[in-house]
């Protein structure tokens, strides 16, 4: 395997997470996406945005890449359909100024919204190919986005 099919695998791996953690892949895979969500919490709302729609689209050939290498439909080793995508769900928010238990309150709904996938996100999943490992995720962290808005008017807005 090249070099770059091995950065591609990394990558779709949260960095090697997913390929070293027996449980869970998925949460802990997350985690390099919540780290970018903060960074990217300082920009303006459609920095935001623009960076969450280029992660959703760059995540499509890298995710498609490790499945081609794993030799698994949407193997639970590949997490970037989780990490690219978790400033998605996020986006607008301020996470910066927001206290670590309201970041952490975020992630759980993204985790049980992507876990749960309500329709029509599980059936998405049907797609082959890195397409079907991350709109499925697209469409559950629109979901999260939805209802880490309502969480932080109702609970957080400072």
């Amino acid at each position: 395997m090249g070099f770059f099919r091995k950065f591609l695998l990394f990558t779709a791996t949260g960095f090697g997470i997913g390929l070293f953690v027996p449980f869970a892949p998925g949460t802990f895979g997350s985690l390099p996406g919540v780290a970018l969500a903060l960074v990217l919490s300082r920009f303006p709302l459609s920095v935001q945005i623009a960076a969450a729609l280029a992660l959703a689209a760059l995540a499509v050939p890298v995710c498609s890449s490790a499945e081609k290498t794993l030799g698994i439909k949407d193997d639970g080793r590949i997490t970037a359909d989780e990490w690219m995508l978790f400033p998605l769900a996020v986006a607008g928010l301020p996470l910066a100024a927001l206290s670590w238990k309201a970041v952490l309150v975020f992630f759980a709904v993204v985790r049980l919204v992507d876990i749960v996938k309500p329709p029509p996100a599980r059936q998405l999943q049907s797609i082959d190919g890195g397409l079907g490992i991350v709109i499925d995720d697209f469409a559950a962290n629109l979901y999260s986005l939805c209802i880490n808005w309502t969480i932080y008017l109702c609970f957080f807005k400072i």
